[in-house]
């Protein structure tokens, strides 16, 4: 399916998965005539992790003015004004989102990439560029998601799992649309609220606070790209009014709520990531 001028060419999985919490979408381009694109990363309740598979490199700016090529990975709430940029008539790159849960496994490092960029060589060393050249060696997107799942499988396994306590007040505080509060999830597993912080903010790469702020700004992110108002968008999302959510918007894109409406980045997620029975 394509979007956008340039188009882009979007291939997701026939079937779900076999790894809970782990979604991927293939993005290229043969554009005739080859024409740069820089697209802004909208934060997204979920690690990004970019196999960069096409002929130009893939830069990604983490919006502090370094700049990753190659295979890269974006913490959960990248900096404002973080961006991918490449060359349409070249670009292909195969995209992975991780739950947050998953990828303290997969990645080992996700406090350390809360709010940063960095190369997967960083995190997986040579084993970055074997994945990487295998992908790109690839006769289809199916063999390419296979083969990513296979190698997100074996890191998970071989890594280390967050607590089970912590992976239940996550997935109550996505399920509540951030809107929990974490008295109350503490209560739920039997911790302080002391305690349920540190241990999520160690495994999880957020303070609990601003992880519901990151789930509650992504609900109403996708709502303003539906076309919903910023009143509406608030009101759906559990903002106390308009201007909070211009705050939570500013915050986490430098940009105003009728500029995030209209981000490529949301207008594909349906296609790209689409939400299955």
């Amino acid at each position: 399916m394509r979007f956008g001028s340039p188009a882009w060419d979007i291939t997701v999985p026939a079937r779900p998965g076999r790894l809970a919490g782990v979604t991927m979408a293939g993005f290229s381009d043969r554009a005739d005539a080859p024409v740069e694109v820089e697209v802004e990363v909208v934060p997204h309740p979920a690690i990004m992790m970019i196999f960069d598979l096409g002929d130009q490199p893939l830069v990604v700016d983490d919006g502090r003015g370094r700049q990753q090529r190659g295979c890269v990975t974006a913490g959960l709430a990248p900096p404002p004004g973080a961006r991918a940029r490449g060359q349409a008539g070249s670009f292909a790159c195969l995209q992975v989102r991780l739950s947050p849960v998953i990828a303290h496994a997969v990645l080992g490092a996700t406090s350390e990439l809360s709010g940063a960029v960095a190369t997967l060589d960083d995190l997986w060393g040579r084993d970055a560029a074997r994945i990487r050249e295998r992908l790109r060696a690839a006769r289809s997107w199916d063999d390419r998601f296979a083969m990513a799942e296979l190698a997100l499988a074996r890191r998970q396994y071989a890594g280390r799992a967050v607590d089970a306590e912590v992976a239940f007040c996550w997935r109550r505080m996505v399920a509540g649309g951030g809107q929990v509060r974490v008295e109350r999830l503490a209560a739920e597993v039997g911790w302080s609220r002391k305690r349920l912080w540190a241990r999520f903010r160690s495994q999880i790469g957020l303070t609990p606070k601003r992880a519901a702020q990151l789930i509650r700004f992504d609900r109403a992110a996708h709502r303003l790209a539906a076309g919903h108002s910023a009143a509406a968008a608030a009101a759906d999302s559990g903002y106390a009014d308009q201007s909070h959510l211009h705050r939570d918007v500013m915050t986490f894109t430098g940009a105003t709520p009728a500029t995030v409406a209209r981000a490529p980045f949301l207008a594909v997620d349906d296609v790209a990531w689409p939400v299955r029975p």
